[in-house]
């Protein structure tokens, strides 16, 4: 190679070695470099040659401009943030966010629910979901979340209205009802318009804001308004507003409202495992 010369190699993932993190394809890669500057914040979270066995053979290896942006960004919002702190979880799971909730209720002062976890809350507060998503494995959780919420002085919002329709399709008819009453054949894929503002409220008083999930299907526009109010929100504030990558990302994206967002995280699962206060293999490495 030449000063100024790029090599630009395949895919590593298309090597076996690669997720196993063996020692042979590490070194492989060790050869080709001096200085090996990692700057893929969406793998960070796992161990593989390409951003963990590498660093073992190379002279120097540091993190690049990215991955330090997302370092400083997530961790300054979850270690050191400016109060008030808003944390808001969406998305379909509860089981996929245990250990956010958890790790977040020792930090924020607000914590926001929505999207379709939202219902093992309900679920677990005693109210009817029809055909909401639902983990029931996680509805003892959810009551033990509401429990260290109050224990710890952090207020919980959970969604006080829902937007339900009979079937999953933005082309059936909706209509939005109050906690506690979604028909048996309904199931909810939005946030109601008196949830929009309770969290808009919450939101507006805030000067940290993290965001991992949609507060519905937002994919479907008869049921993106929740998302659309939030992201509208988080625009409208003098405040860091962080983006945790995967749905959000894409959400706020595909709704107009990226450039008015303090950052948007490119790692999804790595974002969330920073949330969770995992040390991420990719960044320890480097």
């Amino acid at each position: 190679m030449n000063d100024g010369d790029v090599v630009l190699l395949e895919n590593t993932r298309y090597r076996a070695e690669e997720t196993k993190n063996g020692e042979a394809f590490s070194k492989d890669l060790a050869l080709i470099c001096d200085v090996f500057v990692n700057d893929a914040f969406g793998t960070a979270h796992r161990a593989h040659c390409s951003n963990v066995g590498v660093t073992q053979y190379v002279e120097a290896s540091v993190v690049g401009y990215l991955m330090q942006k997302e370092i400083d960004f997530l961790g300054n919002a979850v270690n050191t943030p400016i109060r008030p702190f808003v944390a808001i979880l969406g998305g379909s799971k509860v089981s996929s966010k245990i250990s956010v909730i958890d790790n977040l209720l020792d930090k924020v002062d607000t914590l926001i629910i929505g999207g379709g976890m939202s219902y093992t809350f309900m679920k677990a507060l005693g109210e009817e979901v029809g055909k909401s998503l639902l983990e029931e494995d996680y509805i003892d959780y959810a009551n033990k979340m509401m429990e260290k919420a109050k224990s710890k002085g952090v207020t919980m919002l959970i969604p006080v209205d829902t937007v339900v329709a009979k079937e999953f399709s933005n082309d059936v008819p909706y209509h939005t009802v109050g906690r506690g009453g979604i028909a048996a054949d309904e199931q909810g894929l939005d946030i109601g318009e008196e949830t929009r503002k309770l969290y808009s409220d919450a939101i507006m008083s805030a000067k940290t804001v993290v965001w991992n999930g949609p507060m519905g299907v937002f994919e479907m526009p008869n049921f993106a308004k929740g998302t659309i109010a939030v992201a509208e929100a988080l625009a409208s504030i003098d405040a860091t507003t962080i983006i945790g990558g995967g749905d959000s990302a894409a959400a706020v994206n595909q709704l107009g409202f990226g450039d008015k967002m303090t950052h948007i995280s490119t790692g999804g699962g790595a974002s969330l495992e920073f949330l969770e206060g995992k040390e991420l293999p990719g960044v320890v490495a480097a």
